[in-house]
C-alpha cells in the first residue's frame, strides 16, 4: 500500500479555530471516488489543510492519484462559500474577547464550517455549505444571536460607494459618524465637569455642586465603557471596560471621585483616540471603494446611455473617455489608450492597450478614447474582489492576536481576584485601614489592565495590511503578515516568474560561405546580414501561428522590418515549416527537418548550436534548398529562449539582504535550460525536469530541511504547489480568479520587485509587535510595581495605563507609512 497527500482546495483555516463541516466534506470526496479502483482510504485533514490517499500501487500510480486530488479541488471549493459582513463597534468599543464568543455562538449553526471575527478590523467573515444555509439565512440567524452585523463593501448599492464608510450604506456611515462626534462631546464633556467639580470643591467649598460635576463627569466618561461592560458580562466575559468602570466606582465608594472622574475621562479619551487611529487602518477598503465608478457609458446600436453599473450586462459595450476611470473589467474591441492601473496593481508606469487587451475597473485612461466589450458583472470585477479580500483579511487575525485575546479573560479575570486579594489581605490580615486598601487595590486594578498589550498585535497588523492593498500587495489576513517574517526559503517557479514566460529570439546568427558571421548587436541595432536573415524568416513564420514563430515576427517588427509575403507554406508538425519566397524554397525548423533536405552540410552550424543549448537557448535553423547545383545551403540560426527577467539576479539579491537564507527555483525545464537560468538568476538551488506533482514532494523535502519556505508562482499552474507552501504568493494576479483564491498573498502587479516589498514590510511588522509587546509588559510591571513600593496614585496609574495604550497604537499605525529603504 502507497500513501500520497496532498494539499486540498477549502479555503485556509485557522487550526486554533474549531473545525466544522468535515463530514460534509468527505461525503464530497466518498462521491467523487466511489467509481475510481485502488483507492483504499482518504483522510482529510482540514487543520492542515491537505488529503492523504492510501491507495494500491499495482492498480493506480503517484501521478493517477495527483490526477484525483486536482479534480477533487474544485468540488469541494464549490460546495463552500465565504460570506463577509461588516461587524458594528460593541457598545461603542473594540472588544476582542467579544469576538472569539461570537466566533464560537456563529460556528454552532448548521452549516457554517468556520467563522472568523474582529470588532477591531470592524468585520465577521463566514465560510458555509450552501447547501445546508444560505447566505441570507445565515445573516438571519446571526442577527437572531445579537451580532451587530451590516452589508459588506461589495454587497452595498454602487452608487453609494464613492462616499460609504466599508461598514455599511451611506445612513448608517452618517450614523457613526454621529456616534464618533458623540463620543467626542462626551469626552470633552467628562473633562469639564471634572475640573468643575475639583475646583467647586477645592477652591469654594461647594460640595454639592461638586457632586453634581461628579456625577455628570461619571455618566458622560463612562456611558460607552459600561455599555461595552455590560455587554461583555451579557456573554459571560471580564474585559478591559469592565475593569475600568469597577475601578471608577470603587474610587468613587472610597471618597476619591476627582480620581475615579479622572480616570474615565482619560479612558474614554483614550478610546476616541484609538477609534481615530484604528479607522485609518480601514482607509484600504475606503480608498478601494473610491475607485469604483458608479456609471458606464453603454453604446446599444446608435445609443449611448448611461447605465448604473450594476445594471451592465456581460456582452455589453461602454465608452470610455480620457481622464475617466474604467467602469468594469473587460476587454478593448475598438480604440487604444494608455491606463494608470497603478490605484489597483501599484504599478510605477502606464500600461499600453490596444484591441484584444483586458482592462479593468478603477483604472485610469489617460489618453485616447476606447470602447470595451464587459466580460465580468459589477459584483465580479477585480476591483469588487480586491475590496472583499481586503475585508475578509481584517478578520484574519495574526496567531499572536489571538493568542492574546485567548489570554485577555484570564487574565481581566485574574486581575479581579487579585484587587480583591489587595484589599482582603491588608485589612483582615495585617489590619490596615479599608479606604487607604482599597485605593491601593483600584490603583493596582488599572495599573494592571492590559488595554495596551490588546490593542498592540491589532492596530499593528492591520497597518501592515493596509499599507499593502496601497500598494498593490494582498495579505489574506494577519497570519499570513506574521508567517511571512518566518519564512526561511523562498521558492520561485521559472516561467513567468523568474523568466518573462514568453519565447523571444535572443541570437540572430547569419552563416555566409560556411563561416558562422559576427553576430554581436551594436547600441541594439542588427547588422546587414542579421536584418536580412531575420526577414527571410519572419516573412516565413508569419503565416504560423506557432509559439516560437510568433516570437520571430515580433523581433521583426520590433526591428520595423516590412515583411515579404510567403507562397508554398507547408507546415511539417513538431519540426518546422517549408515555404517559397521570391521564387526561391526556404526551410525553416530543427536539426531533424533540415537533415531530410539531404545534401546539407550541418558541421559548422551545429558546433554552434551546441553552444545555445549550454545556454539553454533553442536554435531555429534557416536554410535554402534546391539550389543549382541540387544542394541545400544553411543560412543562418536563431536562437529562442525564454529569458530572465531583467530584475530577477537584483531581486534574489534583495531578498537575501531581507533575511531570506535560501533560495531555490523550480522547473519542468531540462536541466541546461534549469541551469542555465539559475546561474544567470543566482540562485541557490534548482530543480529540473519536475512534474505538478513533484514540485509538492520537493516543498515538503525543503520543509523539512529548512523550515517554513513560500512558494512563489503566476497562480495558475502554480496552484498545489502554492497551497502547498507555508505561504504561497501570487504574482501577476489582476483578473486571475485562481490565484486569488489559492495564494496567500497577492501581488497585483507582474513585478518581482514586490516580493522583497512583502518580506521587507513582515518583517518590520514583527519587529513592531515584539517593541509593542514589550513595551506594554514593561509599563503594566513597572506601574504595579509602583503601586506596591511608592504607593503610585490612581491619576498617575490612569496615566500610565492609558499613555501606554496610545503609545503602542501609535507605533503600529507607523506601519501605514513605511517604505523599505
Amino acid at each position: 500500500m502507497s500513501k500520497e497527500h496532498y494539499p486540498e482546495a477549502l479555503p485556509k483555516s485557522d487550526p486554533d479555530l474549531d473545525q466544522v463541516g468535515d463530514d460534509s466534506c468527505m461525503d464530497v470526496i466518498n462521491d467523487a471516488i466511489s467509481k475510481q479502483s485502488g483507492i483504499i482510504n482518504v483522510a482529510l485533514d482540514t487543520a492542515d489543510e491537505k488529503i492523504t490517499f492510501d491507495y494500491d500501487p499495482l492498480v493506480m500510480d503517484g501521478s493517477q492519484i495527483f490526477q484525483l486530488a486536482q479534480d477533487l479541488g474544485p468540488i469541494l471549493h464549490d460546495r463552500w462559500s465565504t460570506c463577509t459582513m461588516r461587524l458594528d463597534r460593541k457598545g461603542g468599543r473594540a472588544c476582542e474577547s467579544c469576538a472569539l464568543a461570537v466566533e464560537n455562538r456563529v460556528q454552532r449553526i448548521p452549516g457554517v464550517r468556520r467563522a472568523t471575527a474582529s470588532f477591531i478590523g470592524g468585520v465577521l467573515s463566514v465560510n458555509f455549505d450552501e447547501q445546508v444555509i444560505s447566505s441570507d439565512e445565515l445573516k438571519g440567524r446571526i442577527r437572531q444571536l445579537g451580532v451587530p452585523i451590516s452589508p459588506s463593501a461589495v454587497d452595498e448599492p454602487f452608487e453609494d460607494a464613492a462616499s460609504a464608510e466599508p461598514e455599511g450604506t451611506i445612513g448608517r456611515f452618517r450614523q457613526r459618524i454621529q456616534r464618533r462626534h458623540v463620543e467626542t462631546v462626551f469626552v470633552v464633556i467628562a473633562f469639564v465637569a471634572m475640573i468643575s467639580g475639583l475646583i467647586a470643591d477645592l477652591a469654594f467649598g461647594l460640595t454639592t455642586l461638586s457632586t453634581v460635576s461628579y456625577v455628570i463627569a461619571y455618566i458622560t466618561g463612562g456611558y460607552f465603557g459600561l455599555r461595552a461592560g455590560l455587554t461583555s458580562l451579557r456573554q459571560g466575559k471580564i474585559d478591559v471596560d469592565v475593569l475600568m468602570v469597577m475601578a471608577a466606582l470603587g474610587a468613587a465608594f472610597v471618597g476619591a471621585a476627582f480620581e475615579g472622574a479622572m480616570l474615565l475621562f482619560l479612558f474614554s479619551l483614550s478610546n476616541v483616540l484609538q477609534l481615530y487611529a484604528l479607522d485609518r487602518t480601514r482607509n484600504a477598503i475606503r480608498s478601494l471603494m473610491k475607485l469604483r465608478p458608479t456609471e458606464a457609458m453603454i453604446k446599444r446600436g446608435n445609443q449611448i446611455i448611461t447605465l448604473p453599473i450594476e445594471k451592465v450586462n456581460i456582452g455589453d459595450r461602454f465608452i470610455c473617455r480620457p481622464g475617466e476611470r474604467v467602469p468594469l473589467d473587460g476587454v478593448v474591441i475598438e480604440g487604444s489608450s494608455t491606463l494608470d492601473q497603478s490605484p489597483l496593481t501599484g504599478e510605477s508606469m502606464p500600461v499600453s492597450k490596444n484591441v484584444g487587451d483586458t482592462v479593468l475597473a478603477g483604472t485610469i485612461n489617460l489618453h485616447g478614447g476606447i470602447e470595451v466589450g464587459v466580460t465580468r458583472m459589477a459584483r465580479d470585477t477585480t476591483i469588487a474582489k480586491m475590496i472583499q479580500l481586503v475585508e475578509e483579511a481584517q478578520s484574519e487575525k495574526a496567531q499572536t492576536q489571538r493568542t492574546i485575546d485567548r489570554i485577555e479573560q484570564y487574565y481581566a479575570t485574574g486581575v479581579v481576584i487579585v484587587t480583591v486579594l489587595a484589599i482582603v489581605i491588608p485589612v483582615f490580615v495585617f489590619g490596615e485601614a479599608f479606604g487607604s486598601a482599597f485605593f491601593r487595590a483600584m490603583a493596582l486594578m488599572v495599573a494592571a489592565s492590559p488595554c495596551a498589550l490588546v490593542i498592540s498585535t491589532p492596530a499593528t497588523v492591520l497597518s501592515a495590511i493596509g499599507n499593502g492593498a496601497r500598494n498593490g500587495v494582498l495579505f489574506k489576513g494577519g497570519a499570513y503578515v506574521e508567517q511571512v517574517a518566518a519564512v526561511k526559503v523562498v521558492a520561485f517557479d521559472k516561467t513567468g516568474t523568474l523568466t518573462e514566460g514568453r519565447p523571444v529570439v535572443t541570437d540572430i546568427i547569419p552563416i555566409t560561405d560556411g563561416v558562422v558571421a559576427d553576430q554581436a548587436n551594436k547600441n541594439g541595432k542588427l547588422s546587414s546580414e542579421q536584418e536580412e536573415l531575420l526577414w527571410l524568416a519572419a516573412t516565413i513564420e508569419n503565416r504560423s501561428e506557432h509559439p516560437l514563430a510568433r516570437s520571430i515576427v515580433k523581433k521583426a517588427k520590433e526591428q520595423a522590418l516590412e515583411l515579404g509575403q510567403a507562397s508554398s507554406f507547408k507546415a511539417a508538425p513538431g519540426l518546422g515549416v517549408r515555404a517559397t519566397v521570391n521564387g526561391d524554397r526556404f526551410v525553416i525548423g530543427n536539426q531533424r527537418l533540415l537533415r531530410s533536405e539531404g545534401n546539407l552540410d550541418l558541421s559548422e552550424a551545429e558546433a554552434t548550436i551546441m553552444q545555445l543549448q549550454s545556454k539553454g537557448k533553442t536554435s531555429i535553423l534557416v536554410a535554402q534548398s534546391s539550389l543549382d547545383n541540387g544542394a541545400s545551403k544553411v543560412l543562418g540560426i536563431l536562437a529562442i529562449s525564454d529569458v530572465l527577467r531583467s530584475d530577477a539576479a537584483e531581486v534574489i539579491q534583495e531578498l537575501k539582504e531581507v533575511g531570506v537564507k535560501h533560495v531555490v527555483m523550480l522547473t519542468g525545464d531540462n536541466e541546461r535550460v534549469a541551469q542555465a537560468i539559475a546561474e544567470q538568476a543566482g540562485v541557490d538551488e534548482y530543480y529540473a525536469s519536475l512534474l505538478p506533482q513533484d514540485k509538492l514532494t520537493i516543498l515538503h523535502q525543503l520543509i523539512e530541511q529548512h523550515g517554513p519556505v513560500a512558494m512563489v508562482g503566476d497562480g495558475v499552474n502554480d496552484a498545489p504547489a502554492l497551497a502547498a507552501a507555508n505561504v504561497g504568493i501570487a504574482m501577476g494576479a489582476v483578473g486571475t480568479d485562481v490565484a486569488m483564491e489559492t495564494a496567500d498573498v497577492i501581488l497585483m502587479a507582474d513585478e518581482l520587485h514586490k516580493i522583497p516589498y512583502v518580506f521587507a514590510l513582515s518583517r518590520k511588522t514583527r519587529r513592531t509587535l515584539l517593541q509593542n509587546l514589550i513595551f506594554s509588559f514593561a509599563v503594566v510591571f513597572v506601574l504595579v510595581l509602583a503601586v506596591f513600593t511608592i504607593e503610585l496614585a490612581l491619576p498617575f496609574a490612569v496615566i500610565g495605563h492609558e499613555g501606554s495604550t496610545v503609545l503602542v497604537s501609535l507605533n503600529g499605525l507607523k506601519l501605514l507609512r513605511y517604505k523599505p529603504s
